[in-house]
C-alpha cells in the first residue's frame, strides 16, 4: 500500500504544468523547442536535473535553467519591422545583428516569432506568450502572412493564378493562396501574396519555380498585424484587438 502524506495530498491537488509549457509561459521558447531545451540539460527543478515529461507546480517549484531562476512575466507583444541584413534570432555565433539588437526598452525576455530570411524585411512579431508562439508556428493553424515582392520579368495574370492555385515543389505542392499583381514595370513586377505555409524560404522558391526570381521580398504583415508607419528597425506594442485577433486565429482565448 502506497501512503499519501498531507504534503502530498495538497501538492496533489493544485495544478501542475508540463515543464515545457512553463518554459513557455517564461517566454524562454516555444514548447516545441523548450522539450529540445530540457533534452539538452540545463534545466533543473528544486535543484534536481529536469527531463521531458517532468510537471511543475509555479507557485511551489523553484525552475532554474543555466542558473537562472524563472518566472511567468506578464505577456508582452510587440511587432518589428525587421529591417535586410538582421538574423532572425536570439543570439547569434558569428556576432551578426539580431532581431533583439533592434530592441530596446522591453520589459520581459522576449523571442521572435517564426523567421525572416536575413535579405527579407518586414514584420515580425516577438513576444514571451510562448503558447501563442507555438501556435502561430505550427502549420495546423494556417495563419496568413502577406508579402509584397518585386519578382524578374513582365508577371502575366495568368501566372498569377497559377500561383494561387498551387504549385508543385520540391518538397511538394504549395497550398492555395492569393496572388495580385500590384504594378509592372519594364523588366520588373511587383505583385502581392497572400499565404498561410511556413515552408523555409518557400515564396522565393515558388517565384522562381515559374521563372519569376524574387529581387526583394518585405512581408507587410502576419495575422492582420501589418507594419504600417514603422521604418525598417523600429517597432511597437501591438494593440489589444491586434492581439486578440492572433489568439482567436490559433484557438485561444484572452
Amino acid at each position: 500500500m502506497v501512503v499519501v502524506t498531507p504534503v502530498e495530498r495538497e501538492r496533489d491537488s493544485r495544478k501542475t504544468l508540463r515543464l515545457q509549457k512553463f518554459l513557455a509561459e517564461c517566454g524562454v521558447a516555444s514548447r516545441r523547442e523548450a522539450e529540445t531545451i530540457i533534452a539538452a540539460g540545463g534545466v533543473e527543478v528544486n535543484g534536481a536535473p529536469a527531463t521531458l515529461g517532468d510537471s511543475v507546480d509555479p507557485d511551489a517549484d523553484v525552475v532554474t535553467l543555466n542558473g537562472e531562476t524563472l518566472s511567468r512575466d506578464e505577456k508582452v507583444y510587440l511587432i518589428l519591422h525587421k529591417p535586410k541584413g538582421v538574423v532572425t534570432s536570439v543570439k547569434d555565433t558569428h556576432d551578426r545583428k539580431t532581431v533583439l539588437d533592434c530592441i530596446s526598452g522591453a520589459p520581459a525576455r522576449i523571442v521572435p516569432v517564426g523567421r525572416l530570411d536575413m535579405d527579407v524585411s518586414g514584420a515580425l512579431v516577438l513576444t514571451n506568450d510562448g503558447e501563442l508562439t507555438y501556435r502561430l508556428t505550427h502549420p495546423s493553424f494556417e495563419v496568413d502572412k502577406v508579402y509584397l515582392a518585386w519578382v524578374g520579368g513582365v508577371m502575366s495574370p495568368e501566372t498569377a493564378r497559377e500561383l494561387e492555385q498551387g504549385i508543385t515543389l520540391d518538397d511538394g505542392p504549395t497550398a492555395p493562396g492569393s496572388v495580385s499583381i500590384v504594378k509592372a514595370a519594364v523588366d520588373s513586377t511587383l505583385i502581392q501574396l497572400t499565404i498561410h505555409e511556413g515552408r523555409n524560404r518557400l515564396v522565393k522558391r515558388m517565384c522562381a519555380a515559374v521563372g519569376h526570381p524574387v529581387n526583394d521580398l518585405r512581408r507587410v504583415s502576419i495575422g492582420g498585424v501589418r507594419i504600417e508607419g514603422l521604418s525598417p528597425g523600429e517597432w511597437r506594442y501591438m494593440r489589444r484587438d491586434e492581439v486578440e485577433t492572433l489568439r482567436a486565429l490559433t484557438g485561444l482565448t484572452q
